[in-house]
């Protein structure tokens, strides 16, 4: 892995693809594993999440279904403070075991404003799995259930996640260049 340039930033190489793929392989194992016999529903947030929700949901062993809603907070390398939900859900959730599916719980901002919202549709219960989670930036009373990394509060991009819309196309983590 050498550095790559996305946009007007360096990146330096941080977490490759087997790695990621060795430690997909593990969540999707361990949720099999906690759900054998209950179908249920990984809601994938859209635009960061499609290619780990992708790689974990193919690696699931047990009947299961996929759907997946847009949230945004981001613009650039920064949070926005708003979260939009641009794409909603059609699936029932009325007593319905949820796996929400986030590339990256940083702030928890999108999480504490969708699982509200979430809740409301009755689920039997909800968990979320998350590729990276970044405790020093946790702002908000979120548990990720399952996660793949625990990362420091830098920006991160490839692998589905962006800068500026750009990037999600690397196969490999990259983080910022100082």
């Amino acid at each position: 892995m050498e550095q790559v340039k996305v946009k007007d930033k360096t990146f330096r190489p941080f977490i490759d693809k087997d790695k990621l793929q060795q430690r997909i392989a593990a969540l999707s194992a361990a949720i099999s594993k906690d759900y054998e016999g209950l179908n249920p529903l990984f809601i994938g947030i859209l635009n960061g999440s499609f290619i780990f929700a992708a790689d974990l949901f193919r690696n699931i062993s047990i009947d299961a279904e996929i759907s997946f809603i847009k949230l945004a907070s981001y613009q650039g390398t920064t949070s926005t403070g708003t979260v939009v939900t641009a794409i909603g859900l059609d699936e029932t959730l009325n007593g319905r075991h949820v796996i929400i599916v986030e590339d990256i719980v940083d702030t928890g901002k999108t999480m504490s404003a969708f699982l509200p919202e979430l809740m409301d549709r009755r689920p039997a219960s909800v968990k979320i799995a998350a590729l990276l989670i970044k405790p020093e930036a946790l702002q908000h009373d979120v548990k990720v259930d399952y996660y793949g990394f625990e990362i420091s509060n830098e920006f991160v991009v490839g692998y589905g996640l962006d800068y500026d819309g750009y990037g999600r196309n690397l196969p490999e983590l990259y983080q910022v260049a100082e």
